[in-house]
């Protein structure tokens, strides 16, 4: 196309600005997508997120970001809270928690990671149920949503109330060498975590969370970045549709991409025993039909724990509409 003099439409659209061109034929122009600050724990859980940090796959759909890494969700929920970052992933409890107290809307169903928990006791003391906990230090961090499913859930199903066992507040980055210096006797813990205690010889499983829990976990975002930019989640939730498609598809790439994560902080574990623990991760951006009971049914535990005060309205909690867009 050319225009006046022999100028091109390119060198036009340069001269008079695109904008106005565009405008000059009714047609608006794209509005810059926002730029995430991106929260995720360093447990397996948070792995998925890692590798979308990686992947190139935001930058493919003109995203830019900023990381805030921290060993458990609940942490990234509480940075959220304060809108210190826009979006981040927990599970369920967590969820619920940080729309009590700060509004934070769900914007997909991420993975199922009821495969990666465990409730795991040190080998030398032949514990092999969660009724055997008692009287013995159990590490726990304090808060997160394996914690509350622990202390709310899975214990009292054993026998065990609060003061039945002492609860000892600790990151589940530090669980495992507290175990090695038989500082606590058991751990509640998520991989890679548990696989490396088993690979070293210092602990056996007593319970296995998805006995229990599927344990979906969310993408959230503060309301403030869902209003602001709407077309940024939705070009967000598009990358996330692809690092499934990676997990299914292409799962070396995904190992050694994340594995590459725990060498660089030192972790020690063969690359078998990584693979198996990444293997209890299940990626699948979705909205499953149960969710809603689901959710339901651990508000109800928060909300008798006075951790809640009120039952979310899921309707507005849960934004399913973002991800119906980015499918389509």
């Amino acid at each position: 196309m050319k225009h006046k003099g022999g100028i091109t439409r390119r060198h036009y659209l340069a001269a008079t600005g695109a904008g106005a061109f565009m405008a000059s034929f009714g047609v608006r122009p794209a509005a810059a997508l926002e730029t995430v600050r991106q929260g995720y724990q360093t447990n397996m859980w948070g792995m998925p997120t890692y590798y979308l940090l990686r992947s190139g796959l935001l930058e493919k759909h003109g995203i830019k970001f900023e990381e805030f890494a921290v060993p458990s969700g609940n942490l990234t929920m509480q940075q959220m809270v304060a809108r210190q970052v826009d979006m981040g992933t927990y599970a369920g409890p967590s969820f619920a928690i940080g729309y009590d107290k700060g509004g934070l809307l769900a914007i997909a169903m991420i993975e199922y990671v009821g495969k990666t928990a465990r409730v795991m006791a040190r080998k030398d003391l032949n514990i092999n149920k969660v009724e055997q906990l008692k009287g013995l230090k159990v590490a726990n961090q304090t808060g997160s949503s394996t914690g509350n499913i622990f202390v709310d859930q899975i214990a009292p199903k054993a026998g065990l109330r609060k003061g039945d066992y002492q609860e000892i507040r600790m990151n589940v980055d530090d669980m495992v060498a507290a175990m090695a210096a038989k500082t606590v006797d058991a751990m509640v813990n998520v991989e890679p975590y548990n696989a490396i205690a088993e690979a070293d010889g210092l602990a056996v499983t007593v319970s296995e969370y998805d006995q229990f829990d599927r344990l979906p976990v969310f993408m959230a975002a503060t309301p403030e970045f869902v209003q602001k930019s709407p077309e940024t989640v939705v070009a967000y939730l598009k990358a996330w549709l692809e690092v499934a498609k990676d997990f299914k598809s292409n799962p070396k790439k995904v190992a050694d991409t994340i594995f590459s994560f725990y060498e660089s902080k030192g972790y020690k574990m063969s690359k078998d025993t990584f693979t198996k623990a990444l293997a209890r991760v299940e990626v699948q951006p979705g909205w499953p039909n149960d969710i809603v009971p689901y959710m339901q049914q651990q508000a109800e535990v928060l909300l008798k724990e006075n951790k809640i005060k009120t039952i979310p309205d899921w309707s507005k909690a849960l934004r399913t509409e973002f991800l119906k867009q980015a499918s389509a």
